[in-house]
Formats: structure tokens, C-alpha cells, sequence
């Protein structure tokens, strides 16, 4: 029953068109938004009266809200035995401790209160099969950098001799390194300036087919963008089948007239269940855009166009894609991105951006 209220609402608003002049509908619309304005006011004014108008009158944050609990659920869950392949506490302790490492000064004894539970996290991963090589490599040998120069408190020598026990593979060197050792580019401003101004949010493609091989070569050079502790709390979901491409750009709206030339879509999805706490819900959204940005001028240096689309949190709509993707509750989709060789007839809005002075804020 639910299901078929906005189809009811939708006929009522018709009706109405139908029947009342122009001028009654903007006389009703002006008493309508008088309303809400007064009743956002109250509930706005309190952070419990916030909770409570969300909790009684609105449920646009429901889904929100069961997919952080259920992201939650998931990561006790998998961290429990420390056996979940890509494991986001482990990507995250490793972390920490590089940062340890490169701390001026460093401390002779630092991660004593998180050092056990990584070196046990590392010792699960080893016996998964989705702990790939590389990665494997720069847990090993962060840990290995770190027992080398720590001072043994009870906790760290628990936990040294427990990483001495592993066995761990014998690559190149995965720890912090300086600054001036970084790889070095020659690629200048101006340069760089003419990549952003090339890269323009395409909306005509030609019928070609996209190579596989250039959206993974896309999907590796996007998963080197900065992400909060290194978790990379996100997925690309590929539909590379145009009729699925344009089946999931209808979902999102806003796309009427052009998703039916898309010849590839991605979906950027985050995993909530990458997160113990609700502090972090944000970070699938600022994690995913920050690689969907580079993903998109990764496909711009392969000669392939892209643009990205906009993902509504309009529940109608997260059930159909939730169903065609195959996600799980604490999965949350971000943004679709259009992928495609432009069509060189193919028009692009200039959208003009905003000025440096209206957008830098001296503090």
C-alpha cells in the first residue's frame, strides 16, 4: 500500500492543476510555505525539538539511520575474529602507526593501547584470500618499521612476539618514507589547468564500446585518491551493458533525455560498515567523491568523456537501486558517473564557475 501514496499524491496534484487557476495554486502554495516555515522554525529552534520532528512527522533520514546501525553491526561483527577480507580496522591501525612513525619527534613508545588488536587483525588477514599481495606488504612492513623502533611496553612486546610468529611475504618496502623521496611529475599548472577545462560534464556519447581495460586502468588510478585512516570505504559498481546503463541512470532523475545514450554507468557506492562509530557517517560521501573526481580525470587522460549524476536520497528510488545493484542495508549510494567516448557534435553547458574572491574567506 505504501508503495502507491506518490502515484495518489501525484494524480491529486493534477487534479488540482486541472481545476483551480494559476493565481488559486500560487495563493495556495504561498499559504503552504507560510506553514512549514513557521513549524521549521519551532522544530529548528531546539536540537531536541530537531529529533523529535524527525522522529514524529519525517522519515527522509530512516534509511540513513538503519544503514549507519547496520554498518555498525557489520564491522563488530567482521572484527570479532579478525578475519574480513579488506579489512577496514586493519587499513585503519596501519595507519595510525605510519603516522606514528613519522611524528617530529617520535615517541619512544606510541599504539600501545591499539598495537595487540592490530597485530592480531594482520594475523586473520594473512589466512584470507582477499588480503592481496601489496597490501599484505605494507601491513607487514609498517609493523616490521615499527617493532624496529619502538620501546617494549607489556602490551607492544605481547604483540612483537605475536608478529614474529607470523609468516609474512618478503616484498619491496611499504613503510613512510620522506618527503623528498615522493614520485615527481613534470606536469606544470598550466598543464594541469587545461586537464580540469578539458574535463566537462558530457551528456552526448557515440555508440562505441568502453574497453575494459581503460575503466580498470580508471578504477586503479582513482583508488590512489586520499581517503580518512586509508579505508577506502567505497566500491565501483560497472554496468559496461548499455541497457543496464541506462536503466540505473533513469533511477536517479534529472538525466530525462540523454541516459539513453549512456554506453557505460558506475555507481560510487560507500560501506557504512567500515565504521564502528556514528561520528564517521559522512566519510563514505567526502572518501567516495574525493576518488570519484579522479576516476573521472583518470577517464579524460584515456580519451574517454565522463558525467557525473547526481544520486537523490528519495527512498522510491534507493529501492529500485539497492535491488539492481544486489547492496546490503549499510551501503549507500553516492553519485553515478557516465562514461563514454563524446560525441564531437555533442554540446556541453559552459557553466560558468564562481571567482576566486567569492569563494576564498580570509579568518
Amino acid at each position: 500500500m505504501p508503495e502507491s501514496r506518490p502515484w495518489n499524491l501525484h494524480a491529486m496534484k493534477a487534479l488540482l492543476r486541472k481545476i483551480l487557476s494559476p493565481h488559486h495554486i500560487f495563493t495556495i502554495k504561498s499559504y503552504i510555505l507560510s506553514l512549514k516555515l513557521l513549524i521549521y522554525r519551532f522544530f529548528g529552534s531546539q536540537r531536541w525539538l530537531s529529533r523529535l520532528y524527525y522522529g514524529l512527522f519525517s522519515s527522509e533520514f530512516g534509511r540513513e539511520c538503519q544503514s549507519v546501525l547496520q554498518g555498525k553491526i557489520r564491522y563488530h561483527e567482521s572484527h570479532r575474529s579478525y578475519d574480513m577480507g579488506n579489512s577496514a580496522l586493519l587499513r585503519r591501525n596501519v595507519h595510525r602507526l605510519e603516522k606514528g612513525l613519522i611524528m617530529q619527534p617520535r615517541k619512544p613508545s606510541f599504539a600501545a593501547n591499539y598495537i595487540e588488536e592490530t597485530v592480531r587483525a594482520y594475523e586473520g588477514m594473512c589466512s584470507s584470500s582477499e588480503f592481496c599481495g601489496e597490501e599484505r606488504s605494507w601491513a607487514h612492513d609498517v609493523l616490521n618499521a615499527y617493532f624496529n623502533v619502538v620501546k617494549d611496553t607489556p602490551p607492544i612486546k605481547r604483540a612483537r612476539e605475536t608478529f614474529q610468529r607470523i609468516e609474512s611475504l618478503e616484498l619491496k618496502a611499504y613503510i613512510p618514507y620522506s618527503h623528498s623521496d615522493k614520485t615527481k611529475t613534470d606536469i606544470s599548472t598550466e598543464q594541469l589547468h587545461n586537464l580540469f577545462l578539458q574535463r566537462r560534464s558530457t551528456r552526448w556519447f557515440k555508440p562505441d564500446n568502453v574497453e575494459q581495460e581503460k575503466v580498470d586502468k580508471a578504477i586503479e588510478l582513482a583508488s590512489l585518491a586520499p581517503s580518512a585512516c586509508n579505508r577506502q570505504p567505497f566500491s565501483f559498481y560497472v554496468a559496461q551493458d548499455q541497457k543496464d546503463a541506462v536503466e540505473i541512470a533513469k533511477m536517479a532523475g534529472g538525466t530525462g533525455g540523454f541516459a539513453e545514450n549512456i554506453p557505460v554507468l558506475i555507481a560510487v557506492v560507500g560501506d557504512l560498515s567500515a565504521y564502528p562509530f556514528e561520528r564517521d557517517r559522512h566519510l563514505i560521501y567526502i572518501d567516495g567523491s574525493l576518488a570519484a573526481m579522479q576516476l573521472m580525470l583518470a577517464f579524460e587522460t584515456l580519451g574517454l568523456s565522463t558525467c557525473p549524476i547526481n544520486w537523490p536520497d528519495v527512498e522510491v528510488r534507493e529501492k529500485q537501486i539497492i535491488n539492481k545493484l544486489k547492496l546490503q542495508c549499510d551501503q549507500r549510494v553516492i553519485m553515478l558517473i557516465a562514461v563514454g567516448y563524446g560525441d564531437g557534435d555533442g554540446m556541453i553547458p559552459f557553466s560558468s564557475k564562481k571567482t576566486v574572491s567569492s569563494l576564498k574567506v580570509d579568518v
